[in-house]
């Protein structure tokens, strides 16, 4: 008999969680709620007596001190109540860690059927509260229906002795698994199964799949295991091999670039290769410090000599944008795996995020679904909660609004691991598979979660069916297979790893493979989170907080009982082999039976026509503006623009301090609250070596030219690493792009040769900048497909594409974290230098938005005039004569030197007539210019003539002085003050936007 029991807060106690629902609701709906409490409710499906129901509410589930509970609905006030709890299938974390809890105190084994579910009713009152008011509040703020079910109840329909009932969500599935054969009499045929089947196989691919299992070899091959034609579970796994996420299609193909201006036609083979492999290739040979890149799950960089650094970056994107908080916290767990897998295995060290969403105020005809504010709330509380739960510091990110990305959201997310550089007398980065060696998945269970939707499509509807593709992360599973594979990769018992991810185990072991040349897998042996799936879909579903591991046969035992102290499941799933075969069988009974060379053979090179017009043919232009007369007000005003004010709300809910490794830290300054340049993390606890990381984004610069856009975004995560003290000599990078659809379409995508066009010029910059700077590119990743369609206001399609995105991450090693500098103002009298030229370039800038233009001189980066500037930097920096350093970034220089007064909380007087410039004659332009490769320096006066030496034959002045006044003072270029204004005033501004929110 199922039981249900009630928790909620002391009725004197303030109830958080319902007072942030009371706000939110009014913030974003104008409803006035006068109380929200929240009550959560634990469902137990399991046969207990009424000892070990009431053990375990007071020993597991009450803290008596806060709380209330009762096996009876709590009499708690209210208006409308709103249940909300998981569908089927949707993973319940804390339903999962109340079983273990449950288990524990009990001395019970439940097995891994469900048999705990978590959900919660929230209690509302207000005055005039109405039904549709409370069904918005539930629908758009409390519940996502992908994932979640809820009910309504108004006081006067609300049974006090029955409540909520007894909602069990168990997934029951009334199937037999079963393994389909799909005939291939033809192309089309295979074309339509792609098409029923959600497999999107590219049409050219199709008759070389055909062709495979048409050839008589094969044939006579797969007839002796009972073979015929391609099975699902076949024809699925090529499909995941294949898709443009594993294989990188779009990368690898071939583009007809047309310059029309010039009218010039080259074709360029291979962007990947030529871009991105074969400069890292190069570098690699220059950079002893580089050990391992392009063939892993994450790149690896030298730390010290005793210890390697890995980082890696993905985006999730997709899921994100059906259901935030779903999304996100299985993208940042994800990622998460990914240094978990490289080499022999890494220790966590920490995670970064970017956002690029609609404005989060947007009130326009366009109906995504989820308003980009509660889109926004969603990622940033879902890797929140991968990575605070998880115990890995997230101490630097970045959010990007515009209304571009309403279409589809980017989530951006990164990792850093660290591992010993040897293992067992072993290079930690190395690994292999010898034929023998066991194929062991660790950690969760599989479930339809993590199947693409053709799952939900293909079957009725009932209360018991999983819902859908959509999955959330479990950080508490994953810590600890995390942790358990650190104790066994330290006694030298892997062999080789790496994460179940995109594909589940259709990836995972079918890459694995390739290394020791086939696979022999018992499918039946893959541990469900219940009876009923099929064959196929156990292959390809990406439930998460799983690894694949190879392990030597005489290695099992010990690993096993390693395994069972960490309460993680590993179970053996088969053998690697060296027959050249994927095999896969069910009960004896094959299912799969794949040349592992197919993949590598005979595909053809997807090709694209790229059409290439200057930012002048397309109608962009330099607008003439007025010269401003208040320049106090419109320097709040820049300040205050979503791209630019203060996220201090965002970065707050980030535990940075776990693990006790921060040395300069995401808030800094005499308040901890304006933004650092970088962040640097002390891995090593017992060694003065630090690790800096940084990131940029700057997607309008796209508007104009995306090979710009994306040498300024380079440029940028360097000077963060330079600004902080990191080594210009040890940078590298991973570079993660998002790019709408390419493919040329007259009718649904007509300006896909343009978007083809400007993806080319991104590599090539990309290629140009990073061989300049000489910058590895340690990782990447590459989302295609940033596209939406959303309804308008009278019922039509609107598609919107985000702009064309690359985020940069990019980390470097600093000698001695003592010499560490931060951006924020030091001392009264401190001189202030700017280093860099000002030019007349605000295309793309803020202040062009400002006035509702794009522009035409987007900021160039000129590698050969700045690495001279940042090596000089990085020599002042060793020197120890810098009392701050600052990078002048998105908002120009009066944005960046507000934020260094801010920062320090001291006034400071400048004078624009100093700054070295170039082809620029406006206060305005100087102040907001967004000119690549400049610096804000403060030094005390009696460093003055060392540094001027340092920077002697470079573009560099002193622009004034830091004051005791809290007044910041700017001089235009005739000498006149044209600001005077209080640091106190200029940071209102800059916090205005969201201060409600902090």
């Amino acid at each position: 008999m199922p039981n249900r029991l009630e928790i909620t807060l002391k009725s004197d106690l303030f109830d958080a969680e319902g007072e942030g629902i009371r706000q939110k609701a009014m913030h974003y709906f104008g409803i006035d709620l006068s109380q929200v409490r929240t009550v959560h409710v634990i469902t137990i499906d399991a046969n207990l007596s009424d000892d070990q129901l009431k053990k375990i509410q007071t020993e597991v589930f009450t803290n008596p001190v806060t709380q209330i509970s009762s096996f009876e609905p709590l009499p708690v006030e209210f208006d409308w109540t709103i249940w909300v709890g998981y569908r089927p299938g949707v993973k319940d974390n804390p339903g999962s860690t109340a079983v273990e809890a449950v288990e524990d105190i009990l001395g019970v084994n439940f097995g891994h059927e469900e048999s705990v579910y978590t959900s919660k009713r929230f209690c509302l009152k207000g005055n005039g509260l109405t039904a549709e008011d409370t069904d918005k509040i539930a629908g758009e703020l409390l519940a996502n229906d992908i994932i979640q079910q809820w009910k309504i109840f108004s006081k006067d329909d609300w049974d006090p002795e029955t409540g909520i009932g007894f909602i069990i969500p168990k997934v029951k599935l009334n199937h037999i698994p079963t393994v389909i054969t799909i005939p291939i009499d033809s192309d089309l045929t295979l074309k339509q199964i792609s098409d029923e089947r959600n497999l999107a196989l590219n049409p050219n691919d199709i008759p070389i799949i055909r062709k495979y299992f048409l050839e008589e070899n094969v044939q006579a091959a797969r007839a002796k295991v009972g073979l015929s034609d391609p099975t699902d579970i076949e024809l699925e796994y090529i499909s995941q091999a294949r898709s443009d996420h594993c294989n990188h299609n779009t990368f690898r193909g071939l583009f007809s670039y047309h310059d029309l201006a010039a009218d010039n036609l080259e074709l360029v083979d291979n962007l990947f290769k030529t871009c991105i492999e074969t400069p890292t290739l190069t570098l690699k040979e220059r950079k002893s410090w580089v050990v391992s890149v392009l063939w892993d799950n994450a790149g690896v960089g030298r730390f010290d000599q005793d210890y390697n650094y890995v980082i890696t970056g993905e985006t999730h994107n997709s899921p994100s944008n059906m259901e935030a908080y779903g999304g996100a916290i299985t993208g940042i767990v994800g990622i998460y795996r990914d240094p978990m897998g490289t080499g022999k295995g890494s220790k966590l060290i920490m995670g970064s995020y970017g956002y690029c969403v609609g404005h989060r105020d947007y009130s326009g005809d366009l109906k995504p679904r989820l308003h980009p504010r509660r889109l926004l709330d969603g990622v940033i509380e879902g890797v929140r909660d991968g990575g605070n739960k998880s115990g890995i510091p997230t101490p630097f990110g970045q959010v990007f609004f515009h209304n571009g990305y309403m279409g589809k959201c980017l989530v951006f997310v990164t990792a850093l691991g660290i591992m010993p550089a040897m293992v067992k007398d072993e290079p930690s980065e190395q690994k292999d598979i010898s034929p023998g060696d066991l194929v062991i998945m660790c950690g969760g269970r599989v479930g339809k979660d993590g199947i693409h939707g053709v799952t939900a499509a293909s079957e009725t509807f009932s209360e018991h069916t999983p819902a859908g593709h959509v999955q959330i992360g479990d950080p508490y599973t994953q810590k600890k297979m995390h942790d358990f594979l650190l104790e066994v990769r330290d006694e030298g018992l892997i062999a080789f790893i790496t994460d179940n991810g995109g594909g589940g185990l259709s990836s995972s072991v079918g890459e694995s493979a390739m290394f020791s040349n086939g696979c022999d897998i018992q499918l039946e042996k893959v541990p469900l989170k219940y009876e009923g799936l099929d064959q196929w879909e156990i292959w390809i579903s990406e439930s998460q907080e799983r690894m694949t591991v190879a392990v030597r046969p005489e290695d099992l035992k010990r690993f096993l009982e390693l395994s069972k102290k960490h309460a993680v499941e590993s179970t053996v799933i088969g053998t690697f082999t060296d027959t050249g075969k994927l095999h896969i069988s069910y009960n004896n009974k094959t299912c799969a039976y794949i040349d592992l060379d197919l993949l590598s053979s005979g595909f053809p090179q997807w090709e694209f026509d790229a059409h290439w017009q200057p930012p002048d043919k397309r109608g962009l232009f330099e607008p003439v503006l007025r010269k401003p007369v208040d320049y106090e007000t419109l320097l709040k005003d820049i300040l205050a623009r979503p791209n630019i004010c203060s996220k201090e709300w965002i970065t707050r809910q980030y535990d940075h301090e776990v693990q006790g490794t921060s040395v300069i830290k995401p808030l800094v300054g005499t308040g901890r609250d304006v933004n650092s340049d970088a962040v640097v993390l002390r891995p090593v606890l017992d060694s003065n070596k630090g690790l800096a990381f940084s990131q940029s984004l700057l997607p309008t610069y796209s508007l104009i030219d995306a090979y710009h856009m994306t040498s300024s975004t380079i440029d940028e995560a360097v000077r963060r690493l330079i600004a902080v003290g990191a080594n210009f000599e040890y940078i590298g990078g991973v570079d993660n792009f998002c790019w709408p659809n390419i493919q040329y379409d007259s009718e649904n995508n007509p300006d896909g040769r343009f978007k083809a066009a400007q993806l080319v010029r991104s590599c090539r910059a990309l290629r140009d900048i990073c061989l300049a700077y000489e910058i590895p590119l340690l990782s990447g990743k590459d989302s295609m497909y940033v596209d939406g369609y959303l309804p308008g206001r009278y019922g039509e399609t609107h598609k919107v594409s985000a702009l064309e995105t690359l985020q940069f991450s990019a980390t470097s090693v600093i000698d001695d974290i003592n010499r560490c500098i931060t951006m924020d103002s030091k001392m009264p009298g401190d001189l202030i230098y700017v280093l860099g030229t000002t030019g007349n370039e605000l295309g793309g800038s803020e202040y062009y938005e400002h006035f509702g233009y794009t522009g035409l001189n987007v900021p160039r980066v000129k590698p050969d005039q700045f690495a001279p500037v940042y090596k000089a930097l990085g020599h002042a920096v060793d020197k120890e004569i810098l009392a701050s350093a600052h990078g002048i970034y998105r908002g120009g220089l009066g944005v960046h030197l507000a934020l260094t007064a801010m920062g320090g909380n001291l006034g400071m007087e400048v004078d624009l007539a100093n700054v070295p410039l170039d082809n620029i004659d406006r206060n305005d332009k100087i102040l907001f210019s967004e000119s690549a490769g400049r610096f804000i320096v403060t030094i005390d006066p009696q460093h003055k003539e060392l540094f001027e030496n340092i920077f002697k034959d470079l573009p560099y002045a002193c622009v004034g002085k830091i004051t005791g006044r809290p007044d910041f003072v700017v001089k235009g270029i005739d000498s006149k003050v044209i600001i005077s204004v209080s640091v106190d005033s200029l940071k209102t501004a800059w916090k205005e936007p969201f201060k409600d929110l902090c």
